[in-house]
């Protein structure tokens, strides 16, 4: 039996299968993606969605769905399954599934009376193309499968109905049709790999739904065009396969490529292979550049969720050329910010500290150096942008710390908006701000003493001293016996939030071995669950335990309860500092409550957050790159103290 392995018990009951949900990518932008039983419950859910250079690579559902049916003995038994109004599902193909399980690709299989139909589906690397393998298992006489194509061509934020601008022609070729239904959008290729015949039914099917928009408060219905359905005929132990694509495939290559992609894949028998594969979902390498996607399925590249995955993610796939490259890209997005003289207000205040982090976990600490003399001169107009004020939302107070406030956005990572302002209000000096701030100072202090730069060292050196000296008048609560969270003035936010927990894992860190272990203490009593650490402590009055609602109502919960795994790969790194090889046992335990995940929210990966509250559902994007990093980080880390 597989790892990740569904029985029929599993797959019937639509109120367990419809919250389960698998996600492929080809590592250029696409997506194919559904619930396990493969009815689509979100706008963001298809076969073949891809960006779309026309549109400011905003991704396109192409291909929603592809119902087959099963004809044998002039009777029918069609294996798709659709939400309609009134909770009614059309057809109930669901209930012929017999086993799911995931190996190197996702593997159905069907039973309708002596008939035995597997299905198998994947994306091609780095091409805008998904290929489906129907293979005749079992039966005594022949079958004649029917394939129906629901097209959407929509973005993936938006819904689109039946109307009079959709061009509804195709045209004909090999084993197959190719359909342009709006100007902008590509063609898509239908095609089969062996001969079949192509039935023209055009029609809109009508009135389609996504229930998990409607719980999200957004439109749930749509109207998706069928042009029709191929007709193939199988003998018991045969296959054919389906290849829909932006281009026109030679249909008796569709067999060899299928095969070639299914010896790529990293088989998921493990959490450890199935974060593996997800991670490797998330880099994006178009245009001479390589970024990585924040989380599917609506999130693109964010500059900070990179800069946090990329030395975790690489250093897990092996794959060290591509650490450097993702830096490369990342590099050229700070300048960018730093240069740009239109931009007078920064947007995250943190991020272009935590290229400083990035550049010291790289896996071969020998290359540092080399980093330094590549990337020195960013780094310094990275301190020099903040000593100099260069962004007007940014100010360095007079004792050393960064100071950042703006009244309309945020400024941190808890970035939550609601009526056009912050959720979680954070002007003045922030813990973790000032954190990597300090980091930041004493690693360019460490390479300007190796590279002998005098002047960068008298530069530096005293204003570190102020920052370490300012960081624990300001922050340190001895009360709780644990970091302030915001301090403006005499204002203070005492709340108990995980962002002081990066001072007990940065190579740098003003605090004490004493003070660390007291901000430990705190993190594990108020902020740990099984899926992370909490964003606010369950005795603070403001906190959301459960993430609920329209997206307005969400957002309050998403930082001021809810909790979300990277964090805890910050906790692991620095309990693991403190208690050494005496603290593995309770690190373990926490990175096992993961191992569960691989089978709930996405098969195989990790959600956006988790419900502070047990039992801690999984919300959110249902893949996070961060997420995804930090399990994997936390492993290693067990395996580095072993």
């Amino acid at each position: 039996m597989s790892y990740l392995t569904f029985k029929k018990s599993q797959l019937i009951n639509l109120e367990q299968s419809l919250y389960k949900e698998i996600l492929r990518t080809n590592r250029a932008g696409s997506y194919s993606s559904s619930s396990i039983v493969g009815c689509n419950t979100r706008k963001y859910h298809g076969l073949l969605v891809c960006p779309i250079p026309e549109f400011d690579m905003t991704r396109h559902v192409l291909l929603s769905t592809l119902d087959a049916t099963i004809v044998q003995h002039e009777k029918e038994f069609n294996l798709g399954i659709h939400k309609y109004q009134g909770n009614r599902y059309e057809p109930k193909g669901h209930k012929y599934i017999r086993e799911l399980e995931f190996e190197a690709i996702p593997r159905k299989v069907y039973r309708v009376g002596e008939v035995v139909l597997a299905v198998e589906e994947l994306l091609v690397q780095k091409e805008e193309q998904i290929l489906i393998k129907y293979t005749f298992l079992e039966g005594n006489t022949d079958i004649l499968l029917k394939l129906k194509p629901f097209l959407a061509n929509r973005s993936v934020h938006d819904l689109t109905h039946q109307n009079l601008d959709a061009n509804t022609k195709y045209d004909a070729i090999p084993n197959g049709i190719g359909i342009q239904m709006y100007q902008k959008l590509p063609r898509l290729f239908l095609q089969v790999s062996k001969a079949c015949e192509f039935v023209a039914v055009p029609h809109w099917n009508k009135g389609v739904e996504y229930f998990k928009e409607e719980r999200r408060g957004y439109e749930y219905s749509e109207d998706l065009y069928v042009p029709g359905y191929f007709e193939v005929t199988l003998k018991p132990g045969e296959s054919v396969f389906v290849s829909a694509s932006t281009k026109e495939q030679k249909p008796a290559e569709i067999n060899a490529i299928f095969n070639k992609e299914v010896e790529r894949r990293i088989p998921r028998d493990s959490m450890y292979n199935s974060l593996l594969n997800s991670a490797s979902q998330f880099f994006l390498q178009k245009g001479g550049e390589t970024t990585i996607v924040a989380g599917y399925h609506w999130y693109k590249k964010r500059l900070r969720d990179k800069l946090i995955s990329a030395p975790a993610l690489t250093e897990a796939l092996g794959e060290h050329d591509l650490f450097h490259r993702v830096l490369d890209t990342s590099a050229k997005e700070i300048k960018a910010i730093l240069t740009n003289k239109n931009n007078s207000h920064i947007q995250e205040v943190d991020t272009p500290l935590w290229l400083f982090w990035t550049l010291q976990q790289c896996w071969k600490k020998a290359c540092i150096n080399d980093f330094w003399r590549k990337y020195s001169d960013l780094l310094v107009s990275i301190i020099h942008a903040y000593t100099n004020d260069r962004f007007e939302n940014v100010t360095l107070l007079e004792n050393g710390l960064i100071y950042a406030a703006d009244e309309k956005r945020p400024l941190t990572w808890m970035n939550g908006i609601s009526d056009d302002k912050p959720v979680t209000p954070r002007n003045g000096a922030c813990v973790e701000v000032n954190a990597l701030w300090y980091n930041a100072l004493c690693l360019i202090l460490e390479l300007a003493e190796k590279d002998k730069n005098k002047k960068l060292v008298q530069e530096i050196e005293p204003l570190k001293e102020k920052v370490k000296q300012s960081f624990v008048d300001v922050f340190w609560n001895e009360e709780e016996g644990c970091l302030n969270d915001v301090v403006d003035g005499d204002f203070i936010d005492a709340s108990v939030r995980p962002n002081q927990v990066f001072t007990t894992a940065f190579e740098y860190s003003p605090l004490s071995k004493e003070q660390k272990k007291q901000v430990i203490d705190v993190i594990k009593k108020q902020l740990v669950t099984p899926k992370g650490l909490r964003t606010l402590s369950p005795s603070d009055p403001k906190y959301l335990g459960t993430s609920v609602g329209k997206a307005s109502v969400r957002e309050f919960s998403v930082h001021q309860g809810a909790a979300w795994p990277w964090l805890v790969s910050f906790y692991a790194e620095g309990y693991l500092k403190l208690h050494k090889q005496g603290g593995l046992s309770h690190i373990k335990r926490l990175v096992e409550n993961f191992e569960e995940e691989m089978i709930q929210h996405c098969i195989g990966t990790l959600s956006e957050y988790y419900d502070g509250n047990p039992p801690h559902i999984g919300k959110g994007a249902v893949s996070m790159a961060w997420n995804v990093a930090g399990v994997l980080k936390i492993l290693t880390l067990i395996e580095k103290y072993n």
